[in-house]
């Protein structure tokens, strides 16, 4: 694997290759979630590590296991000014109950938000761009100084997650920062027998019908037997906020053709 960098040091080097990946997904292939999490933590196998949690439906299993390994683990949550306050209570509520002490919150900018979402109704007809203002660009201004980021997908929640590895270089990055995804192998009748194993607070609106939980203008109930991220962005061509693929959206454009200021 590549040497370590300092983040400190001026070096257009990349910190990790698609070859560092393919050794670490060979080295974890079969190992359990816990002893991964050590290695990469307490080890520094990925070097200066931090972790991106929505505090939805699943996210207390992550932050469960994290807090057993490193409660001071930076953890970054979008807040995005659109949560449920569900989430938000939540979102205390676990970093209590877990003792994580390096809670941080991303905002956006208050200038670009004045600039391109001053009415705060961007979601309603530019999806992409809300996203792009409330949370790709707060993520990747915060993941400039890591060399590495867990996250909570898992191959069962959509189509889109069914074939991704435990690590992989974060393609909207250009120095190779590895986005790392522990419970990728995880299915939903495991989630729910840690949730219970360890007796984790649930969040109160997986109850209500939502199993995958965003801001609250683009998350909808879902049916049974529905994909868990059907409610997300329902009735657009969207399956994923911008965090986890490359953006495609600058936020900066004019209004979509046909788009009618009345809706």
């Amino acid at each position: 694997m590549n040497e370590m960098r300092s983040i400190d040091r001026i070096d257009t080097g990349p910190r990790f290759t698609q070859a560092d990946a393919d050794r670490l997904n060979a080295m974890f292939e079969d190992a359990e979630t816990l002893p991964l999490l050590n290695s990469v933590i307490q080890a520094g196998l990925a070097g200066n590590v931090t972790t991106v949690s929505s505090f939805g439906a699943e996210s207390a299993v992550l932050l469960h296991l994290i807090a057993q390994v490193e409660p001071d683990l930076p953890v970054l949550f979008l807040e995005t000014g659109k949560h449920f306050p569900e989430t938000l209570a939540y979102r205390d509520e676990l970093v209590k109950r877990f003792r994580l002490t390096n809670l941080i919150n991303l905002v956006p900018e208050v200038e670009e938000l004045a600039a391109k979402d001053e009415t705060g109704l961007r979601w309603s007809y530019d999806p992409d761009g809300c996203c792009e203002i409330r949370k790709v660009k707060p993520l990747a201004k915060a993941l400039a100084g890591y060399d590495a980021s867990f996250t909570g997908r898992k191959a069962f929640q959509s189509s889109t997650r069914a074939n991704l590895p435990r690590f992989e270089i974060d393609t909207s990055d250009a120095q190779g920062r590895l986005k790392i995804n522990p419970l990728i192998d995880w299915d939903a009748e495991r989630i729910q027998a840690y949730f219970e194993e360890h007796d984790l607070p649930r969040h109160p609106l997986v109850e209500q019908g939502y199993p995958s939980i965003g801001c609250s203008p683009c998350t909808s109930k879902v049916a049974p037997g529905e994909d868990p991220r059907s409610g997300r962005w329902k009735g657009w061509d969207k399956t994923e906020c911008g965090i986890h693929v490359p953006g495609t959206n600058d936020a900066d454009g004019d209004l979509p053709p046909g788009y009618d200021p009345a809706f």
